[in-house]
Order: structure tokens, then sequence, then C-alpha cells
């Protein structure tokens, strides 16, 4: 006899997201037409998700513009 445990939740794997997209929503969130749960209802992800990449372009530019090589 086999004993077979349901505990009603699946397994799913992470969503990984390429850097053309990350940076599509990036710019978008930078140009403020829109607010976050605008954009990430669009692009079908987390408005949390949306701030985070917002804030790595930021993060990323200030770094291009600095005068450490």
């Amino acid at each position: 006899m086999y004993l077979t445990l349901t505990t009603g939740y699946t397994m799913t794997k992470r969503r990984s997201f390429s850097d053309k997209v990350k940076a599509t929503v990036a710019l978008e969130a930078l140009r403020r037409g829109k607010t976050a749960q605008e954009i990430a209802a669009k692009h079908k992800i987390h408005p949390r998700q949306v701030t985070t990449w917002k804030r790595q372009a930021i993060d990323g530019l200030l770094g291009a513009f600095s005068d450490k090589v």
C-alpha cells in the first residue's frame, strides 16, 4: 500500500527575465507617465519588481558617470 501526501501546494519555478525586458520596464518607470502598478499590470509582474529594476537602472547610470574606473 502506498501513501500519498497531498499538501495542496505546487512547486513553481521562478520566472527569469531578459536584460532587455528589465531595461524596457525600468525605462517605462523612469518616464513617469504611468504608475508602478500600471506598468506591472502591463508586463504581468509584481509592482515591487518595477521599483527594484528602476532603482537598479538609476544606480547603473550613476556608476556610468562616476570618476571611478
